[in-house]
């Protein structure tokens, strides 16, 4: 597939290094010349200096021959502008990277710019708001993400309780005390992810990653040492567009608090989030934090513009007892750092864009793309065609890939956590937990 990537930025670079790994042919247009030469000397990609806007750039970068157009530099009006021109030049499929979310919600008779030719529209923040609200649904876990209209989750956790009853057990140990069919597809250990085996342990600190049906969930929470949260108080920090959205969006399930350094901007916040009280201070005072009753919040979300004070409000905020926190990071170099010193979750806006629009490159047999925070890997979702290789033998005997693992099988209105005995049919949607290196040895399985 022939890919034109517009912008060089972290979004464009995080999609560059996926697609390359793809082995697609990828060209990342930019005006930077030392991004570009950056990229250059590490992904497999080629580069043109230039303004992507440009009629003339797009064609010298063959346009006319291009599969997907993904217009993704950081600024909407230019992206809309390289969605357009592009589509007319001949580009068969386009991608727009866009921040106004009026694009992504338009009603019976207003103005879509789908109606003009452009075929995807990507929001990073409406992503992470959405991310901020699935979290906040599922309480003490760091990841969850469904599968098959919520028949399966993948779920993440945090091993720090000691006396969780899965630590110091190995998996096979595990699954006998569970009482029930345990499926764990990941461990991350420090920097390192683990695809778990049958003698692979579980240690304090491990962010540990399973298939569940929703009706197994509350045993295994209790079993990772999770005791069930009941979401009712939220504190957000930072007016930022995410931020008033989260507000907009949450303040019909929970009791919003939105804390702003700026006054002006409580004042109009004040008057379009009526649902939501509106605080003017700095969240990283301890003073402040104490005087808006911190320690009746269930759940404590960061998302001003800035990483390390959403990292330190955080922080504050675990100190004083609050049980799930959430912060918004830009620097992806951050998200382990944050993870390991006691924030639950990390959300990175751009590799949340990223991944949401590589799965358009990957249509066909996946049906949904899924990503962990801070875990270089993918979760897919296939559905099993005739005479896919998957459906020759019991799991146990295919040869399945070392660097992935089977979780779960979606089989109509019936969820599985499948075994080595189990057999998966025509029909079947699969979830498959897989590293980066053996994306391409899974797919053959469902070709």
């Amino acid at each position: 597939m022939k890919i034109i990537i517009a912008g060089a930025g972290e979004v464009g670079f995080h999609l560059a290094r996926l697609l390359a790994d793809e082995q697609q042919d990828i060209t990342l247009i930019d005006t930077n010349k030392d991004r570009l030469a950056y990229i250059e000397n590490r992904l497999d990609v080629l580069t043109l200096n230039a303004n992507a806007a440009s009629p003339k750039a797009l064609r010298q970068a063959k346009i006319e021959r291009t599969d997907m157009l993904i217009a993704a530099t950081a600024s909407e009006t230019t992206n809309i502008t390289i969605g357009l021109i592009g589509k007319k030049l001949g580009a068969r499929h386009s991608i727009v990277r866009v921040s106004n979310a009026e694009y992504l919600s338009c009603g019976e008779g207003d103005f879509s710019l789908l109606e003009l030719g452009i075929d995807e529209l990507i929001s990073p923040a409406a992503l992470v708001t959405h991310e901020i609200e699935r979290l906040l649904e599922q309480s003490g876990v760091t990841d969850s993400i469904d599968f098959g209209d919520g028949q399966l989750k993948v779920v993440g956790v945090h091993l720090v309780e000691e006396d969780a009853p899965i630590l110091n057990k190995t998996v096979i140990e595990a699954a006998a005390a569970h009482g029930r069919k345990l499926m764990p597809v990941a461990i991350r250990r420090g920097y390192k992810t683990l695809i778990p085996r049958g003698n692979s342990m579980f240690k304090l600190n491990d962010f540990a990653y399973f298939v569940s049906s929703p009706q197994d969930l509350p045993d295994l929470m209790k079993f990772t040492g999770k005791p069930e949260v009941n979401i009712r108080n939220i504190m957000i920090v930072g007016g930022s567009l995410i931020g008033q959205q989260s507000a907009k969006l949450l303040s019909d399930k929970y009791n919003v608090k939105l804390v702003e350094v700026n006054r002006e901007k409580c004042y109009n916040f004040a008057e379009r989030l009526p649902e939501t009280l509106v605080i003017h201070g700095d969240a990283r005072q301890v003073d402040l934090l104490k005087e808006e009753n911190i320690d009746e919040m269930d759940a404590f979300i960061a998302v001003t513009g800035n990483s390390e004070t959403n990292i330190m409000s955080c922080l504050v905020a675990k100190s004083l007892g609050v049980r799930q926190t959430i912060a918004l990071v830009e620097n992806m170099d951050y998200i382990h750092l944050s993870q390991n010193i006691g924030i639950d979750t990390l959300i990175n806006k751009k590799l949340l864009a990223a991944s949401n629009i590589f799965k358009f490159v990957r249509k066909g047999e996946v049906l949904t793309i899924g990503n962990l925070h801070g875990v270089q890997a993918e979760i897919l979702e296939f559905e099993v065609k005739r005479k896919s290789k998957i459906t020759r033998s019991p799991i146990r005997k295919l040869g399945f890939p070392e660097g992935a693992i089977i979780g779960g099988v979606l089989r109509g209105s019936q969820s599985y956590t499948p075994l080595g005995d189990f057999k998966i049919e025509e029909g079947d949607r699969v979830v498959v937990f897989t590293l980066p290196d053996a994306i391409r040895k899974v797919e053959r399985f469902f070709k």
